[in-house]
């Protein structure tokens, strides 16, 4: 296998296209880490929201003597 680049240096500079390639790699990974995260913290607060109304409901219950 050849490597297209001698060193480091030539890899980050690409023959001076360096600044774009590296440039939407990193805005590529910033979207796909923002994908990933932000469901995940969007579910956690559906979850806190969820307990918070089941607690005010079971409260409202005790409070109007209902049972279940």
């Amino acid at each position: 296998m050849k490597f297209q680049f001698q060193d480091l240096s030539q890899m980050l500079t690409m023959d001076g296209h360096g600044v774009y390639v590296w440039s939407a790699v990193i805005v590529t990974l910033i979207i796909i880490i923002g994908l990933i995260v932000r469901p995940l913290l969007q579910h956690k607060v559906a979850l806190n929201q969820i307990a918070q109304d089941l607690a005010r409901e079971k409260l409202r219950k005790e409070v109007a003597g209902e049972s279940n």
